[in-house]
């Protein structure tokens, strides 16, 4: 039996569609997906990952590169799949909703950082426009290389979703982090990512990120240890579900994403000043770590080491999610998020009282007496805090975690659209 090749024009250009999926009988909205599978041993796991979304009503086309066909055959995700892979770039190819690799290689992880376009899997990847999913599968010291994690920053960046890679046993025989994830892992956060297509359409959200610095004298600041990692991963989430995005940011070490608007604000004044003047948002995420005090009276001059004390008066700065907070107009239903970066129970407990105090929506506790999340890691645990009760988010990146507030945030908007008889 001949398969299908699809062509320019073909249905796979024709938008998502509904159909009756096999695996629940229910109406669902289907998309075109791509699958791009790369040379390892973690191949034979996307036949799996093809099976469920084929199963699931999606329009899979199988991309895979030469090295792939030593572990699986093209006819295997053809058949898969009911559909001939291509064998050069189509239009219809950069014209689909998704793009999903699994697995990643640490070599095609590059090509895609740098820009590479040596086969089809990459041409389509840098033509290719909607969302973009992938499943890192390699060797665990390759994985930690420091040339590999600034390819995954870079593309991270540029708004790539990452699934994985999990830690546990390598084709190798070494133990670490390297594995590809679940096909049932992945299958998930695609599922997740084509519902939330859009969810935000016609929002502005203002998202603050990053430590602000207050000046002591010329050269020298007070400030913190907030990369800006979970602020940008909240402007990434909410700018891939369609929404205007602001990111104030704050002195960023991570690189802010790409399609949201930039406004710097290196001190807590600047963050005030900023983050008022568009208050209005539909959404404000106050993400930022800023200081709550300020030196009175920062020396203009480098002060010289004379060996005397240097004493040094603070004074508060202004409280902006309180004004946030207090010149809220309830007709808007707006939502509001605060931040509060804290230790243990005690900081908890204060979160609670933030979430009464600064008239917030919702407080997004993290305990940074831990070194494992929190301030300049690349995972976070939060709880979210409001007046309905509190939900643990474990351990997870940041992009994950952002991803949990942002469906928080949403379904208060959809709740509030409700009630609005929208």
């Amino acid at each position: 039996m001949r398969l299908p090749r699809a062509k320019p024009g073909s249905a796979a250009s024709l938008g998502p569609k509904i159909v009756k999926p096999i695996i629940s009988g229910q109406n669902v909205l289907v998309a075109r997906v791509l699958l791009g599978v790369t040379g390892g041993i973690a191949a034979y796991k996307a036949c799996e990952l093809a099976r469920l979304l084929v199963r699931a009503g999606h329009e899979l086309t199988p991309i895979l590169t030469p090295e792939t066909e030593t572990f699986v055959t093209a006819k295997t995700f053809e058949a898969l799949a009911r559909r001939e892979m291509p064998r050069e770039l189509y239009p219809h190819l950069v014209e689909a909703d998704l793009l999903v690799v699994a697995p990643l290689s640490a070599n095609t992880l590059a090509k895609l950082a740098h820009g590479l376009a040596d086969g089809v899997l990459t041409q389509t990847a840098l033509a290719f426009e909607g969302t973009v999913v992938v499943a890192p599968a390699m060797n665990p010291r390759m994985w930690g290389n420091p040339a590999t994690q600034a390819n995954v920053e870079s593309l991270r960046t540029r708004g790539v979703d990452f699934v994985g890679p999990e830690e546990g046993d390598t084709a190798e025989g070494e133990i670490g982090v390297g594995r590809m994830s679940a096909p049932e892992t992945i299958f998930e956060r695609v599922t997740s990512l084509l519902e939330k297509r859009g969810q935000l359409r016609g929002r502005r959200v203002l998202v603050t990120a990053g430590g602000t610095r207050e000046p002591l004298d010329a050269v020298r600041f007070l400030g913190n240890r907030s990369s800006g990692r979970m602020g940008a991963a909240l402007a990434a989430e909410a700018r891939s579900r369609g929404a205007e995005v602001t990111l104030v940011a704050s002195n960023l070490s991570a690189r802010a994403p790409v399609g949201v608007e930039v406004i710097q604000a290196p001190t807590a004044e600047d963050v005030a000043r900023e983050t008022l003047a568009r208050g209005d948002a539909d959404v404000v995420l106050m993400a930022a770590a800023v200081a709550d005090y300020r030196p009175a009276d920062p020396d203009g001059e480098k002060r010289a080491k004379d060996g005397e004390l240097w004493t040094v008066t603070l004074e508060p700065t202004r409280d902006v999610l309180l004004e946030l907070g207090r010149g809220r107009d309830p007709s808007t239903r707006s939502v509001l998020v605060g931040f509060a970066a804290d230790r243990g129970e005690r900081g908890l407990e204060r979160a609670r009282e933030k979430l009464a105090n600064k008239r917030a929506d919702l407080i997004v506790f993290n305990d940074v007496a831990r070194d494992d999340v929190g301030f300049n890691a690349r995972e976070n645990e939060v709880v979210l805090v409001s007046a309905e009760g509190e939900r643990r988010i474990e351990k997870a990146p940041k992009e994950r975690v952002a991803a949990a507030i942002l469906d928080e945030v949403a379904g208060r908007l959809e709740e509030a659209s409700g009630r609005d008889g929208r």
